[in-house]
């Protein structure tokens, strides 16, 4: 379907249009770092039709070389003060060009990452999983997800949760509204326009829900090819938050806000031939195909789960009876699994309850496409399905802190196969990065128990 026809989108005829209307005076064209975050510029539309749609954009490189507060680390191959901190290019992938409802006048286009060479910079989030999708192509497969991804709202604004320290502040509902549809309406007007506005984004919004947490929600969308629902999840993390501050609110997708429940991000995806035929499913049940590649996704969930659960505060959802999983196993619509099998006939899929709300989903979804393509080129075969409560199975269990999984996935051979030494390297520093920061830093823990009675 070409962007003419899809609701949403835009061509760069249609752009054009448009910026001779008036309607549109601003592209912000943006890459993915390694924390899922869009980071980019906002271009005049004018600049962007003149001279770089149909070439590129400079961008700092130091940008796959930073922690999430975008401080410059050591330990980067591509990038480092020895090396200059050089540029990168931004390269329009102009198949995402799209309205962006939320700022006035403004379209947004998603980008990849090359070098001067015009080679892929294979580390960056969008390319890792492009990889998986050419993997799987080589296979005669494509692979469609989605992700439901659930944040708490808060009635505070985030400069004033800034100068809070994020500490008490007023959660937008005051009790568990999960299913609720008596005081989900209070905030109905911010949901509601993350909603209609995600579709004018051409998100196919299907519906919104409150969750377990007081303030919690969820607004799931359509599934979608690996690629393009990627794209629209980090699109959709953006705009959500800056609606909410629009309108005066706060909203967070960290994956543990409190020791009430956590916001998570269930991964859904299934595997179709290349003309559309499901393949997973043998009438109601997983096919050999469908079989083989769930055990690889299983079988290499522990060494992926760095791609999963990418910070320290990932591990803290991993809690029984959260409803986020603890044990490596696979049920038939059991939520006490990590990976439950949903759905019927042609809509039969798995999904993967590891990741939280600060997944970045290009490196989640390379993740399941690789331990699927593992199972599928191994045969391996798929363990009974567990029936009752998995928090209290005899099965491994998942990682339970960022440094296991960090160890596990240096070891990974199937890692190594899959993503490239390149790859394994960069994202083990970002890993070591972050436990290093995490290891010098003082807690408010520490400090109510040590500060007087130790």
């Amino acid at each position: 379907m070409s962007n003419e026809t899809r609701r949403g989108y835009l061509s760069l005829a249609q752009l054009k249009s448009a910026v001779e209307a008036g309607e549109v005076d601003t592209v912000t064209m943006a890459m993915v770092d390694m924390q899922g975050r869009l980071q980019g510029k906002r271009l005049t539309a004018e600049h962007f039709l003149n001279d770089i749609a149909d070439v590129h954009a400079e961008g700092c490189n130091y940008q796959l070389a930073v922690d999430v507060e975008m401080t410059p680390v050591p330990g980067y191959r591509h990038a480092s003060w020895s090396t200059g901190y050089g540029d990168f290019s931004f390269v329009p992938d102009l198949s995402t060009l799209r309205w962006m409802p939320w700022h006035e006048g403004s379209v947004f286009v998603m980008s990849d990452l090359a070098w001067a060479d015009d080679s892929p910079v294979t580390v960056s989030p969008r390319q890792i999983l492009r990889q998986q999708i050419d993997r799987l192509a080589e296979r005669g497969l494509v692979a469609h997800a989605g992700t439901e991804l659930e944040f708490i709202v808060f009635r505070d604004s985030y400069e004033s949760a800034w100068d809070k320290g994020y500490n008490d502040l007023t959660p937008a509902t005051r009790y568990n509204v999960d299913y609720a549809l008596l005081d989900t309406p209070r905030l109905e007007p911010l949901l509601r326009r993350i909603r209609n506005e995600m579709r004018t984004a051409g998100l196919e919004v299907q519906d919104a829900k409150g969750e377990c947490n007081f303030g919690q929600h969820e607004i799931n969308i359509q599934y979608d090819e690996a690629l393009a629902t990627a794209d629209g999840h980090a699109l959709y993390k953006n705009g959500a938050k800056e609606i909410a501050a629009q309108e005066g609110y706060s909203l967070t997708f960290m994956a543990k806000y409190n020791e009430r429940e956590g916001n998570s991000c269930h991964i859904h995806l299934s595997v179709r031939s290349k003309d559309g035929k499901p393949i997973m499913a043998d009438g109601q049940a997983l096919s050999r195909q469908g079989e083989h590649f769930v055990a690889g996704m299983l079988e290499s969930l522990r060494e992926m789960t760095l791609f999963l659960a990418p910070n320290i505060n990932s591990y803290k959802r991993y809690v029984p009876g959260s409803f986020a999983p603890t044990a490596v196993s696979w049920g038939r619509d059991n939520r006490t699994c990590a990976l439950r099998l949903v759905g019927h006939g042609p809509s039969l899929r798995i999904e993967n309850r590891v990741p939280g709300g600060d997944v970045n989903p290009y490196l989640a979804l390379a993740a399941m496409i690789a331990g699927g393509i593992h199972g599928l080129d191994n045969e391996l075969e798929l363990e009974p399905a567990f029936d009752g409560n998995a928090y209290e199975a005899d099965k491994p269990r998942v990682p339970d802190t960022l440094r296991d999984a960090r160890d596990l996935f240096a070891g990974s051979r199937i890692a190594q196969e899959a993503f490239g030494a390149d790859v394994v390297e960069h994202y083990l520093n970002m890993a070591n990065i972050e436990l290093q920061a995490f290891d010098s830093a003082i807690t408010d823990w520490e400090r109510v128990r040590c500060f007087e009675r130790m």
